[in-house]
């Protein structure tokens, strides 16, 4: 298959053009305010330096940080009405209680907890109340909502009162989007319930997106699946996409280290990624980036989906360097403006990238414009960037022995030599385009964590139902059913509960279904 892999980044759009395993060509262009258009340059530029058709390729894969950008900035987000299903259970803590006051208004479209909701062994805590689900789609009409989050309580252990509320919806609010609990969080009624209120304010966002990269490949030519990827390395269909944008939120460090292992064949490792703007750390086991035990912040909201476990700081090529008082590189940075405000391209602003081409590490722009830098200066402040990374590397490492590491994206120019803590710093072929060589050779996820009693059942038949769910999501989103075996599975007994009652995490993995 030929597959094109894109990564938008803050500053930078990576294009990659693949044949089987071979890398055919690999581009870096500016990214744009509208992503769009950015995207469209990357792929038209990738597919010239190639001398491959449009028509040829038979797969896009993209990965972007639009919608995580969209969260954190407060912009481009839907009120969201909450229908919690949860009979007298839980109501002392109301939907969005732990939002951040910034957000927690603009996405805020009133809550509405109703009968319903399961105790852990599937029984019910009340019964459905239809008619105040009725009452509560009318009160959202009026307002003009259209994207609804349903979160019952435990609904992992049995999804159908999400389903029969769903279908409420659906014939009061027939032009609504309902997301549902079940299918984007995990266990812990907050956080899941925080992490489809946020998949639901990207629903218009998402569609929109999705909707601008149909138009502007069809525009190039190309008439073939796309793809996004989502935050464990593996990809989803467009369509699976537009319902559930907020699985894309961490896809940029998770390309890149899916990149780093592809490149170099380490399926264990320290990958270290410095773009344009920011240094994301994170730790490859058996070819996956590590996930965090524990949920993460997403725009200051908690939630509970799966994340690589990433440590990300604000060093990169764009970072801005003070001399004075005392000598600083980053947080901030000029971005995508790099090709304007570096001084090494006749800008204004002193960077780490003019930084790394005074040094003589890497040949950009025009030398004879950092004259005035002298090499102490510069040597000062490399020593200053490396040390930085290494601090946040011993942090991220599973024990003192020394690792691997692979230096990835733009920005790797900025470090020479072996970082202290690691048995070899690898800066392999193409390492500037990571990520999209990454998103181009990612695979296909299905994933479901549940809470299953044994009570008249057993242990494999208990297995067996939850990883087939599994199965089917991935099937769902775009895998070869013939192709999809199990990654990983993990059983948690529940000694707390009575009933036998065991936690299940499964997630298969898939080849892209042709």
């Amino acid at each position: 298959m030929l597959r094109i892999g894109v990564d938008v980044g803050g500053t930078n759009t990576d294009a990659a053009l693949l044949r089987g395993t071979e890398v055919l060509a690999t581009v870096k262009t500016s990214t744009t305010a509208d992503v769009t258009s950015g995207v469209g340059a990357a792929i038209r530029t990738v597919l010239a330096e190639a001398g491959v058709a449009a028509a040829s390729v038979n797969a896009v894969m993209v990965g972007t940080t639009h919608f995580l950008n969209a969260v954190v900035e407060g912009r481009h987000l839907e009120k969201v009405g909450v229908l919690r299903l949860c009979g007298a259970a839980t109501r002392s803590l109301p939907p969005m209680i732990d939002w951040p006051e910034n957000l927690r208004p603009i996405v805020e479209g009133g809550a509405a907890m109703v009968g319903g909701g399961l105790n852990y062994d599937g029984s019910e805590i009340a019964p459905l109340d239809i008619v105040a689900i009725r009452a509560a789609c009318r009160n959202w009409r009026a307002k003009g909502i259209s994207a609804i989050a349903v979160c019952s309580v435990f609904a992992l252990v049995d999804p159908r009162m999400e389903n029969e509320a769903a279908e409420i919806i659906a014939n009061e609010m027939p032009e609504a989007s309902v997301s549902l609990s079940h299918r984007i969080g995990r266990t812990g009624l907050l956080p899941r319930e925080n992490a489809t209120i946020l998949n639901a304010s990207l629903n218009t966002l998402g569609r929109e997106t999705v909707g601008a990269f149909r138009l502007a490949f069809a525009a190039l030519g190309l008439d073939c699946p796309l793809y996004l990827t989502q935050n464990d390395g593996t990809l989803m269909s467009a369509d699976f996409a537009e319902r559930y944008p907020v699985f894309t939120i961490a896809s940029g460090p998770t390309n890149s280290m899916r990149g780093a292992a592809f490149l170099t064949g380490l399926s264990d490792a320290a990958v270290i990624d410095i773009g344009g703007t920011t240094t994301d750390v994170g730790m490859l086991v058996a070819g996956f980036p590590r996930t965090r035990s524990e949920g993460a912040m997403i725009g200051g909201v908690p939630t509970n989906f799966r994340v690589p476990d990433v440590y990300s700081f604000g060093l990169g090529g764009g970072s801005i360097v003070r001399p004075e008082p005392s000598l600083t590189v980053g947080p901030d940075s000029v971005g995508f403006r790099l090709p304007q405000k570096a001084l090494c391209f006749g800008g204004d602003t002193l960077t780490a990238t003019d930084i790394a081409v005074a040094a003589g590490f890497v040949d950009l722009g025009d030398r004879s414009l950092l004259k005035h830098i002298s090499r102490d200066f510069a040597r000062q402040a490399l020593a200053q960037m490396k040390a930085s990374i290494e601090t946040v590397l011993d942090r991220m490492k599973p024990s003192a022995d020394p690792i691997p590491a692979i230096l990835v994206g733009g920005g790797s120019v900025l470090v020479e030599g072996l970082l202290e803590g690691t048995s070899v710093s690898l800066k392999p072929d193409h390492f500037g385009s990571a990520n999209a060589i990454g998103a181009a050779i990612a695979q296909v996820s299905g994933e479901v964590d549940s809470v299953v009693s044994l009570e008249g059942s057993t242990r494999e038949k208990a297995l067996e139902i939850v990883v087939g769910e599994a199965r089917a999501r991935a099937v769902e989103a775009g895998a070869d059913a013939d192709t999809v075996i199990l990654a990983e599975i993990e059983e948690t007994p529940l000694a707390y509960l009575p009933g036998n009652a065991i936690r299940v995490a499964a997630k298969v993995i898939g080849e892209l279904r042709a």
